[in-house]
Formats: structure tokens, sequence, C-alpha cells
């Protein structure tokens, strides 16, 4: 520390020392403005009253107070000066104690007065924002508000729009809040459209009090985001197209087109056809990017020679729109048809089936030939048929309907099915051929019995068997199908035999013994087995079944008489037979 320094210090001290015992003290207030010049005369520490001994003084800085570096104090005029450009917003006063050599203290506070030297200033110098365009009016968007150094009138006092305020779109509104800050927020002034202003680019200016005022500028960027709120549209409202009836599937036949106007997924389009109102057969495709449409299937003009269909361009908004073009593409004729064959059959459903038990002459089936060229019946065709190995034949009278008869009986067992072919050959150059080929099923009737494999059947039991133990299983066929083949077995009761003793399963053909058996009531007793179809009426058939029965020493020796009482000569003979039992 300098010498200097301390003997400020050490009066500094001694100063404090002073004001604690005073008991009150000079106050000097001094103004100077912060644009003064370098040199100018801030004013005297004394006042003139007479209230102090005046000069000289001993100059005492408050600590801090930068006294020494920015004001020029003169100690034997008490003359205070500037010595540096003053800054209210850096500096706003200065405090010094004037010590004179007589008299009370005096405390000089020089305060610095505003000026308006500061322009208000934007945080950002640009803003980016963004506005649905379906956002109602008045809503408000804050911005960043401009600051201002300067105090009072000399701060931010209103904004305005400067520039890019298309078809005034936006409006601004402020209000100041305890801090002093004027706050500020961008409104909606009207109705957004994207698709006719995507963007706006707001400068906006933020001005004081001044005369003439201060201002900083911002500009706010501000894009507008878009919402589904257009529909695709179409360059046509209908289109009209021609094609061959040969036209390859595969082949373009026209593209429609439509637009719309929103961005991104809300103006993307889809194209579809409308099946629910159109080409329910969907004889047309459309690709759903390109919107080109297609054959998908043969077309026929003989069929349909107008197809209209209702063309769909759709969106992909979350809500997507949609738009509809009809499109009437033309089929043209070609002559490219052959004869044309049409079957019905006369059965009792309408399929192809004839009972075996159907006789020569009976129908079959009507067939028709036309031309569908010319959509009328064509009768200059020769009709023949193919196939059934002279069982069936054709019968017409006009060359334009023909029957299929039987010709010779038939037998489903012999042959189920038979395979047939009409063909129709017309009389062009060159001739055009057509055939329908269809398999004819002759259908069951019972007509045939079923067929033991034996006529007769032996078994064998033992006597001593148990009810239930099997003998003999007997198996019969039916040359029928469904229901007139299926059998049920039955022993057939007599009187003259023991039939009683056994017992067949109706399903299996299987006989078992019923009761105890004996060989020596019926040795071989026979059997009658009845196979009977389920048919209407049904049919049956007989075998027989002759069982030998194997007996077993299951008796033991029986006397004819419990007692015999014999007399004998005492006389007779030895060896001579006396009594013979039985």
């Amino acid at each position: 520390m300098t010498a200097q320094g301390e003997w400020v210090a050490a009066m500094w001290l001694a100063l404090w020392g002073v004001l604690v015992v005073a008991a009150a003290e000079h106050v000097r207030d001094l103004e100077i403005s912060e644009g003064a010049p370098v040199g100018t005369r801030v004013g005297f520490i004394g006042d003139g009253s007479g209230g102090d001994s005046g000069p000289p003084y001993l100059i005492v800085p408050v600590p801090g107070s930068a006294v020494d570096n920015e004001l020029i104090i003169e100690q034997t005029t008490g003359e205070i000066r500037t010595r540096v450009p003053l800054d209210r917003e850096t500096r706003a006063s200065y405090s010094l104690v004037a010590i004179p050599t007589s008299g009370e203290n005096i405390r000089v506070i020089v305060r610095v007065l505003d000026e308006n030297d500061n322009a208000p200033t934007f945080p950002s110098p640009v803003m980016n924002i963004e506005f649905p365009e379906n956002t109602p009016r008045d809503v408000k968007r804050t911005l960043n508000p401009a600051r201002d150094l300067d105090l009072g009138v000399h701060n931010t006092q209103r904004y305005n729009i400067v520039s890019g305020n298309v078809n005034n779109a936006f409006r601004l509104s402020s209000h100041r809040e305890r801090d002093g800050v004027l706050y500020l927020d961008l409104q909606i002034n009207g109705f957004l459209d994207r698709e006719t202003i995507a963007a706006y680019s707001l400068v906006i200016e933020a001005l004081d009090g001044g005369s003439p005022p201060l201002r900083g500028c911002m500009t706010v960027n501000i894009t507008i985001q878009d919402v589904n709120d257009n529909q695709p549209i179409f360059n046509q409202s209908r289109y009209f197209a021609t094609v061959p009836e040969n036209t390859t599937v595969g082949t373009s036949v026209l593209q429609v087109f439509a637009t719309d106007t929103d961005a991104g997924e809300n103006g993307q389009i889809e194209y579809s056809i409308n099946r629910r109102q159109s080409d329910r057969d969907g004889m047309f495709r459309i690709d759903a990017s390109t919107g080109l449409i297609a054959v998908n299937k043969p077309l026929d003009f003989e069929t349909k020679e107008v197809h209209e269909l209702v063309v769909v361009a759709k969106d992909r908004g979350a809500q997507p729109l949609e738009t509809t073009a009809f499109v009437s593409i033309r089929v043209t004729d070609v002559n490219d048809n052959q004869p044309t064959i049409n079957v019905i059959f006369l059965s009792d459903d309408a399929t192809p089936k004839i009972s075996e038990t159907a006789q020569p002459g009976e129908f079959v089936a009507r067939i028709s030939v036309n031309d569908p060229d010319s959509k009328t019946e064509y009768s200059n065709v020769n009709v023949t048929l193919e196939g059934g190995e002279g069982h069936f034949g054709l019968a017409t009278q006009d060359n334009i309907i023909y029957l299929v008869i039987v010709s010779l009986p038939i037998d489903r067992e012999a042959r189920p099915n038979y395979t047939l072919s009409v063909i129709a050959t017309d009389q062009g150059t060159p001739p055009l051929h057509a055939s329908r080929t269809f398999h004819l099923r002759v259908t069951d009737v019972n007509d045939n019995a079923p067929e033991f494999s034996s006529p007769v059947y032996y078994a064998n039991v033992l006597e001593v068997a148990d009810p239930g133990t099997s003998v003999f299983q007997v198996t019969a066929v039916d040359r029928d199908e469904g229901p007139n083949s299926e059998l049920t077995y039955s022993i057939r009761e007599t009187s003259d035999s023991h039939s009683g003793w056994f017992q067949i399963d109706p399903r299996s053909g299987l006989i078992t013994t019923k009761a105890h058996i004996d060989c020596e009531t019926d040795p071989v007793p026979q059997l009658s087995v009845i196979a009977t179809d389920s048919g209407t009426p049904p049919l049956s058939s007989t075998a027989t079944v002759l069982v030998t029965i194997h007996d077993v020493n299951d008796n033991e020796p029986i006397f004819d008489q419990s007692f015999y009482n014999v007399t004998i000569a005492e006389n007779e003979p030895k060896g001579r037979c006396i009594l013979k039992v039985g």
C-alpha cells in the first residue's frame, strides 16, 4: 500500500470515528446527465449556504463507489467534474464524504440521470414458430419480449409489425408485468390457409419512449402447418375409354389423375374402385399410386358391352377425405366365339346321373347350342355325342335342341360311371368347335340280393362250451351300394332244429352259443342263416351252417333197475350165465 493509500485509509477510519461521535452531518445531492461530456462540472461540495466552513476538503470516497476513477474533485475549491463518460446503466450514483478543515462533515451523493441511450433489444434476432392452419381467430402465441436498459419512458413502450403481415393475418398485443418488462403476444387476426400462404416472415420492431424513439427488430418466421382440409380433385369428372373384347389381362385402358393441395400424407392420394357400387366382378383393376386402370379378367362383349366404374381418390390423412369420378369403358365386339353348348340334366336334382333301371329312350339331359356373336340361336351347327359305349345317344327335331337318351340297358354293378362329350361344330370357314364333357353317374337300385361266400358252412364246438362261446362267422356281400348293401344277419327259428342253442351278431355275422348244448340230444344241429340288405324293399339270401357237437365223457353208467333177484339151482354147471344187467 502506498503512503497516500495509508493516509486515506487512516483518514477514513478517523472520519467514521467522527461520524459516530457527531450527532448529524450535511448531505449534498448533485445530479449529472449520463450523456455529459468529459470534464463537465457536476457541482460544488459546498452549497454556498455558509453551513460549512468551506474548502479545502479532505475527500474520503465510499469504498466501491469508483469516485477516484470516474470523477475529478478539486479539494481546494470543492468543484466536482466528470473524468470519464458516465453510464447510468453501469453505475447509477457516486458517494463520498468531504471533511472540511472545520465544521460538520458533508456526505456528497452524485446521481447519474438517465438518458435514452439504449435501444430495445430482443434476445435473438430470429424466432421460429408454427400455427396449424385451422387455428381459431384470436389465439395467442407469446414471443420473446425486447429488453431496454433505460428507465421509465425511455424503456420499451410499444411493438409494431413492420413488414411481412400479408393480408393483415396477425396482430400484436402487449402487457407490462411488475418486473417492468413489456411482454409481447402474437395473435391470429383472421383465418389461415396453408394452401394460400404456407409461411410468413414478420419483422417486428420494439420502440422506446424517446424523442426520437430508439428501436430494435426481430424477425418472426411463421410456418403454417397443414391440416387435411382439402379433398382430392380429379382433372375430369368423367372418363371414357374403348377396348376390344380380346384384350389380354393386364393391358392398360386409361389413367385417371387427381390432385390434393394439402401437404405430406394429407396430400398423398390413393386410387381404388368402389366395388360396392361398380365392377363387383373385378373385371378391371387400378394402380393405387398411379391411377392406371387395366384389364383384370377376360372381357366378353356378348356378356357386357359397357362397364361403368366408380373410381375413388382418397388422401392418406388421419381422417381421410375422398372424391369420386366415373369411368365408362366400352367393349367392342370381336368375332372370336365358337358355338356354345348348354347342358341341363333332367335328374331330380339337376346333376348328371341316371338310374340303372332306366329303359332305352329315357331322357338323360337337354342340350342347346347357340352363337354368342350374333346372340341368337345358331341352328347351322353339327352336334355329336362321344363316349358311353353305345349305351347313350342323341335325338333332335330342329338341330337346336338335343336330347341325350338311353340307348341300351345299363347296370351300375357292371359300370357305375360314363364319360360323355358333346361336340358342336359350326359351318364356318374354318369351322369353330366347342365341346362339353360331363361324367354321368349311374345310381343304384336294390336289384342284387346278398351273396354268401358258400351255401353251406361247417362248424365244430364242444358240447361243454359255455354260453357265449364263438362257433363260426359267416360273411355275405351285396353288389349294390349305400343302404342297399348294408346287411343284417339272423338265424331262422324252426321247430325241428335246435337253433335256439345259438345266436348270431346281426352286424358281424358271428355265431355264438346261446345256451348249453348236448351232443346226445342232437350231435349235428343245422342252422339257417339269413343275410338281409337295407334296401326298399329289402332282399335276402340264406346259407346253411352245420354245427358238429363233439362228445365228451359227461355221463356215468346207469343200471336199468336198482335191485335184481335171481334163483339158481344147485346143480347149475360152472360158467353158466344166471343174470344180465344193463
